[in-house]
Order: structure tokens, then C-alpha cells, then sequence
């Protein structure tokens, strides 16, 4: 069963970028997965952020993927990206409201819908250019999503998409629809309901919508910002201040208008307002990770595993107490947290110590003396004859750098969703990885997890070390598991807790 993910705006694009940290850990099935992201803006900084963990993503899944992934569940899902829609793609005209509906024509031959477009509209968010997307203003974004044309097909990707769910449906795959994204701005209010819609429509006139369920996750205001001194305060941006009547304008529409669209509808929002840089959108409009985005992967997740009913229609998650995340305010805690902390400690694991020891081999330039862990899976003599597997070779040292650069990765998402404002964030212990492109002592791998009333023989027993003697005896089940992959591979299972 495949599941499309479509990410509008800033925040949608967030939530697709932590998505993929979750499957990289073996958090979603081994079914593929397929991504759109839907925005103005194209040069948005949190796009550029999640277009870079898809890319690491896909580099490290094309290495590590094939073997037995029951056993090793690390990159097992397949992500494919449609990669970017925007409303203004293909179109030779101004980025603006009055070029986009050809104001002075309509002006001209229909006067009264001119005027109702003036009074719908003023002049500043008639001109403002939207090349930096809708300024937080749903009511500028509705009006232009409304123009998206599903049946023409002849804008791509949505042609692609549209007949990529319809091959799924004819074989039988029962593919599902997700949607996310914010409530609160301007893309993702104005693109969720009406992109929702639009494909609802769509498949109900392909007769097929019966057999698909579509999802939508609403993240309601969880970070705000200050208009910087010397804004203009009549400018046309997007303004923290109206994200409450924003949400509650987006909430009336959705219980009287949009109950048909949606399967399932997902709740997100935190009392705890993390303070981010205004920004009025392009490169500069670039928000570290948030643990509410986390959920949202985690909502993507539970949507592609659970069958809608009228039971679970709405799904809203709490947690214990306000200002404080601990591992029980997970859902499905008994699968999310082992996976999480297996990322991690081989991450850490690889940071520390066996990316350092590789490299350190290579500049003493003397393979013919590696440690004893290491022996196994670069052989001297390979049990296919001449093709024996040296790690200088440049397949080796590009395998190196791939894993590297998803480990260091997954520890900045990591480090970054526990750096919210006003939160006490207790999964893990983050400045044991604050700096994951630095050095990182090898002796903290015990004290990653946060815990209450850690245990002392544990911790003691919980070295680098002892996971390298575990890589010496490690039996490997086929001879293919050798080189840097089968490495890697090895290690992700011994670091499982």
C-alpha cells in the first residue's frame, strides 16, 4: 500500500522533513512512500531543508536498502519525491493577485466583479508579489489554489500523481492520501482544504474515491514571532498576532464544509509558543526542528497503519503535563521509542568512533593492518575469489560518507526538537550530540537516553567498546555482508537496546 504525502507551505514541508527521519528508523512500513510538496515560495529555506534530508535520505537508502529487513529495519522504506508544486509554475506573468486574475481586463468588460474584487482585496494585497508565498494571508492563497485544474492534467506533477493512485488502485494497493501542513498562515490554510477538495473531486469523477481514504494533519499555532523595528506595520506579511483567528476562521470552514473531503482529520498544537526569526518567506524563512513536527510524522504514520472509521475520525493526542515531553507521551511508545534510540546510538556510535577509526586507516595508508572487529568485513582473501573488498577502494570511502552524512543528520534533528522554548524535552540527552559534525566522546553512549533512575551496571557495561568486541564475534549470516555497508548494517542491529 503506498501512501502519498503532500506538504503545503513552510510547515508542511517541516513535517515531511522529520517524516523522513522516522522512516529511516523503520518507523513505516516497507511500502513506498511518495512525497509533493505544495508552495509559492519556492526558494523557502524550510523547502530547501526538507528537499536536503531527502536527498541524504535517498543516497543512504540506495546504499544500505537491500539485505534482510526484518532483521535490520534502517532504510527500509523507499521515499520517492515528486518534488514541488507551485500555483505560479509555467505561468509567464507578475507574481501578483492582479496579474494572476487579470484584474485590469476583468475590470474592463465586467466591472461589478472588479469591484468585488477590490473590496475582497486591498490595493497593497492586490500588488504585493506572492514570489515569497501568501504572507500568511488565507484568504490571498485560497483564491489562488482555487485555480488548480485536476482534470485538464496538463500540469505536471499532478497528472503523475493522479495516475500513479490510479495504478495502485487497479492493483489492488488501496493507496491513501495525506495531507499537512499549518492552519494558521497562508499556504497551508488556504492549500489544505482546497488542494483536499480538488483531489476528493477528482477520484469521486475517476469512481475510485470509495477505494481511497484521505488523511489531513491541521497544525494548529505552535511558534510566533516579533515584527522586527522599522517593518512597515501596514505591510502585507505574515502577523503571529491573527494565528488564533486565522485557526478559528480555518475550523469553522472544516466542520461545515470540508467533513466530506477528509477520512481522518489530525489535531497538532502546543500552548508553548517557540519564538522563531520573522521572516517574510524566501531563504531567510528557515525555522529549526520542532517536537511538534515529530508528531506529525508520527500522525502520517498512524494514518497509513489505521483504517478510518466514524469512531476515529478526529484524532487529537495529549501528553501529561504542559511544558514537559517525556517518552510515555508517545503514542505506541513500545515501537517509537526502541527505533528512535537505535537511530541514535548508531549514529553516535558511527560519529564517535568508527567513522574516526576508518578514516584514521586510511591516512596511515596501511589496510594490511586493521583491528580485529574490522577483519570480518574486510577481508583479506574474499570468498568469491579475486574481488576482495579494500577499503581505500572509492565505492568504500563514498559508502563512508553517505552514512556519515545521514548519522550526523538524525542527531541535529535530534539536538534540534529539544531545543524548543518553555519545553523540557526528556527522550534523549542532547548535548551529548550538540555538535555532531565535531568529535563526540565515545564514552557518553550510555548516557543518550534520558532517564529517570538510570542503572549503574548498565551504564558501565554500555560502551563503544563493548559494541566493537560484539562486531568480532558477530556471525555474518552471507558473504555479502562485507565492506563499509555490511558494516553499517551489522552495527545497526548490535546497537539495538
Amino acid at each position: 500500500m503506498t501512501i502519498y504525502i503532500i506538504g503545503t507551505g513552510g510547515t508542511g514541508a517541516k513535517c515531511v522533513e522529520a517524516l523522513t527521519r522516522l522512516a529511516s528508523v523503520g518507523l513505516f512500513p516497507d511500502q513506498p512512500i511518495k512525497t509533493l510538496f505544495v508552495d509559492a515560495d519556492e526558494t523557502n529555506g524550510n523547502l530547501e531543508r526538507a528537499r536536503s534530508s531527502l536527498n541524504i535520505y535517498d543516497k543512504c537508502y540506495r546504499l544500505v536498502s537491500s539485505g534482510d529487513k526484518d532483521q535490520c529495519p534502517w532504510m527500509k522504506t523507499k521515499i520517492e519525491s515528486f518534488d514541488l508544486w507551485s500555483p505560479f509554475t509555467g505561468l509567464n506573468l507578475n507574481k501578483d493577485l492582479k496579474s494572476f486574475f487579470n484584474y485590469n481586463t476583468i475590470k474592463q468588460n465586467q466591472p461589478a466583479l472588479g469591484n468585488l474584487f477590490d473590496i475582497l482585496y486591498t490595493k497593497d494585497e492586490q500588488q504585493v508579489s506572492l514570489d515569497v508565498g501568501f504572507r500568511g494571508r488565507p484568504a490571498i492563497g485560497a483564491a489562488v489554489m482555487s485555480q488548480v485544474d485536476l482534470d485538464r492534467l496538463d500540469r505536471e506533477p499532478w497528472g503523475t500523481l493522479i495516475k500513479n493512485i490510479q495504478s495502485d488502485v487497479s492493483a489492488g494497493k488501496a493507496p491513501k492520501v495525506f495531507l499537512c501542513g499549518s492552519i494558521f498562515g497562508g499556504t497551508g490554510a488556504s492549500g489544505l482544504p482546497t488542494i483536499g477538495r480538488l483531489i476528493a473531486n477528482k477520484l469521486n469523477r475517476l469512481n475510485i474515491k470509495e477505494k481511497i481514504k484521505i488523511g489531513c494533519l491541521f497544525l494548529l499555532p505552535y511558534f510566533g514571532f516579533s515584527t522586527p523595528p522599522g517593518e512597515d506595520t501596514d505591510g502585507v506579511y505574515a502577523r503571529s498576532e491573527q494565528f488564533l483567528l486565522n485557526t478559528e476562521a480555518a475550523l469553522r470552514y472544516y466542520v461545515t464544509q470540508a467533513q466530506e473531503t477528509f477520512d481522518t482529520v489530525y489535531l497538532l498544537g502546543n500552548e508553548n509558543l517557540s519564538r522563531v526569526k520573522f521572516s517574510i518567506g524566501k531563504n531567510s524563512q528557515r525555522n529549526e526542528a520542532h517536537f511538534l513536527e515529530a508528531y506529525a510524522g508520527l500522525a502520517a504514520r498512524h494514518f497509513w497503519l489505521h483504517t478510518p472509521t466514524v469512531e476515529n475520525r478526529v484524532v487529537l493526542i495529549g501528553r501529561d503535563r504542559i511544558g514537559r515531553l517525556t517518552w510515555n507521551d508517545l503514542p505506541e511508545r513500545v515501537e517509537i521509542q526502541p527505533a528512535l534510540v537505535n537511530g541514535a546510538r548508531f549514529a553516535y556510535t558511527w560519529l564517535a568512533e568508527i567513522n574516526p577509526e576508518l578514516t584514521e586507516i586510511m591516512n596511515r595508508g596501511n589496510e594490511a593492518v586493521l583491528a580485529p572487529w574490522l577483519l570480518k568485513f574486510f577481508p583479506k582473501s574474499s570468498r568469491r575469489g579475486n574481488d576482495k573488498v579494500q577499503l581505500s577502494d572509492l565505492q568504500q570511502q563514498d559508502a563512508i560518507k553517505i552514512i556519515s552524512n545521514w548519522c550526523q543528520d538524525y542527531l541535529r534533528w535530534l539536538y534540534d526538537i529539544h531545543q524548543c522554548e518553555g519545553e523540557q524535552i526528556q527522550f534523549f540527552v542532547p548535548n551529548t550530540f550538540e555538535n555532531p559534525e565535531g568529535k563526540l566522546r565515545q564514552e557518553q553512549l550510555a548516557e543518550l537516553v534520558f532517564k529517570d533512575n538510570p542503572d549503574r551496571r548498565s551504564k558501565a557495561r554500555d560502551t563503544i567498546h563493548n559494541l566493537k568486541k560484539k562486531l568480532q564475534s558477530y556471525r555474518q549470516d552471507t558473504a555479502a555482508n562485507v565492506g563499509v555497508v555490511g558494516l553499517a548494517r551489522t552495527l545497526y542491529v548490535l546497537c539495538k537496546q
